[in-house]
């Protein structure tokens, strides 16, 4: 089992950090794991994408030339990486920000509407999460136990009082997927 997976969008939408959440928790439950990020000229606001690779075999490069998963937070993005996707692959699209559906028929899109769902529980920071709980729901990478443990981890003493909310992201983006 390999996914190859891009996450794009704006600095400060949270790519960055959803792409270490994924290693982080693959790594926790066995598998082999790159993470090869980008930034362009600006942190926040410019444009920010990552590399990540989620294997149960050896991984020869963190470079994605055609991934089986597409994370994408904004417009520019889509318009970047859906070319290069894997046919079959999973394109999660932030259909808050993003006015147009994907255009390959070979590819599955899933329409997650994060940037709304985050506004709802009362933090717009948090839409990352909502899109990577779809991702979640639809890939198995790891339990979601795992995935809350990292996070809690990752963000510290410092921003503990985050936690609950990314949860709730969390699971709110993993309610959107049918399975």
């Amino acid at each position: 089992m390999t996914h190859e997976v891009i996450m794009a969008g704006f600095g400060g939408q949270g790519v960055m950090s959803i792409g270490q959440l994924l290693t982080h928790a693959a790594m926790e439950v066995g598998f082999n794991v790159s993470w090869y990020p980008s930034y362009g000229p600006e942190m926040r606001g410019g444009t920010a994408f990552c590399h990540v690779v989620v294997s149960d075999e050896f991984i020869g490069s963190p470079l994605v030339a055609s991934p089986t998963d597409l994370i994408i937070m904004n417009r520019p993005s889509l318009d970047k990486f859906e070319q290069i996707a894997a046919t079959g692959a999973a394109v999660f699209v932030n259909s808050s920000l993003i006015d147009r559906e994907v255009k390959r028929a070979d590819i599955k899109a899933y329409y997650i509407p994060a940037n709304d769902v985050a506004n709802r529980l009362g933090n717009v920071r948090v839409a990352n999460m909502v899109i990577f709980g779809a991702f979640l729901a639809c890939t198995d990478i790891a339990p979601v136990d795992v995935v809350e443990r990292c996070f809690k981890e990752m963000l510290g003493p410092s921003k503990a009082h985050m936690v609950d909310i990314n949860r709730k992201a969390l699971h709110e983006g993993m309610k959107l997927i049918d399975k």
